[in-house]
């Protein structure tokens, strides 16, 4: 009776820590979902739900935490893309995380809040996110990267460009079709009306064309696009990359003949299998040496 009484309290203590955030698991630490903001942000505003009833769906910053089983030390924040108007949160963030905790990366998926022309919103929200996750020692995060895709591309652009201290600059950058321009004719008018509002001075223009921002302090990106993009032209890139150039930062672009706009990580792309083993390669080369 003492031996089965033993074996119960054991086994209760084992799913009690299996329960914890961030405990270890069955195969590892739990993925958890986290308010990034869970005061409140200090740059909160009101929806115009009446007029916007989408809004509400963005009001809070949440954090999707994915830890990988084999953890290699990095840390990749997913921005999806979406105009900076809703959130393309599966092709462009969640269906990519178990190819990245493979590879030992933890995965987190940014559902940032919709600015509604508050410019600073989104920006805050990333570089929270990160902050948070430099903390996550029992995770064992040393390096974070962000990856954005389209407008999360921008914001993912704007968080290696706009940062303020050690805590909020990526280490890596990974672009898939990116914003990267406010400037006419290149740029996609959704995402600059989204961040923006209407009637943006040529002030915020010049400050959120990310390829003007570019230091030789900007880390290392790989840059991912499609010829015939119809959304959002091949010059964001390739403004961005010759940037890069310029400033003699670290930069790999991979441009495909076809793809258009919008094929995350979906299994239909025809040059899926290409740019994902380009991708593992930089990994290699850059981020992980």
């Amino acid at each position: 009776m003492k031996k089965i009484a033993l074996m119960l309290a054991l086994a209760a203590l084992s799913l009690t820590a299996f329960a914890q955030p961030g405990g270890p698991g069955f195969w590892g630490p739990r993925q958890e979902t986290i308010k990034v903001w869970p005061d409140g942000a200090p740059n909160a505003f009101t929806y115009d739900v009446a007029n916007d009833p989408q809004g509400e769906n963005y009001q809070e910053a949440i954090l999707e935490i994915y830890p990988a089983r084999n953890p290699n030390g990095r840390c990749i924040i997913i921005c999806p893309g979406g105009g900076y108007s809703v959130l393309s949160m599966t092709h462009e963030g969640r269906d990519i995380r178990t190819w990245l905790n493979a590879r030992g990366f933890t995965c987190c998926l940014l559902q940032y809040r919709m600015p509604r022309g508050h410019h600073d919103v989104p920006l805050s929200d990333v570089q929270q996110a990160m902050r948070i996750m430099r903390g996550r020692t029992d995770l064992g995060v040393t390096h974070i990267g962000v990856m954005g895709f389209s407008a999360g591309g921008h914001l993912a652009s704007t968080a290696s460009t706009h940062f303020v201290d050690a805590a909020t600059r990526p280490d890596f950058q990974i672009l898939v079709y990116p914003v990267i321009t406010f400037e006419k004719p290149y740029t996609h008018d959704g995402s600059v009306f989204g961040l923006l509002g209407d009637n943006p001075s040529q002030e915020m223009l010049d400050l959120y064309s990310n390829q003007k921002q570019v230091t030789a302090d900007t880390p290392p990106a790989f840059i991912l696009a499609a010829t015939d993009d119809f959304l959002v032209p091949i010059k964001n890139s390739l403004l961005y990359y010759e940037a890069l150039v310029e400033n003699k930062v670290s930069a790999t672009m991979h441009i495909y003949p076809s793809g258009g706009h919008g094929f995350g990580w979906g299994d239909n792309y025809i040059y899926k299998t290409e740019w994902s083993e380009e991708l593992e390669k930089w990994f290699d080369t850059v981020v992980l040496k």
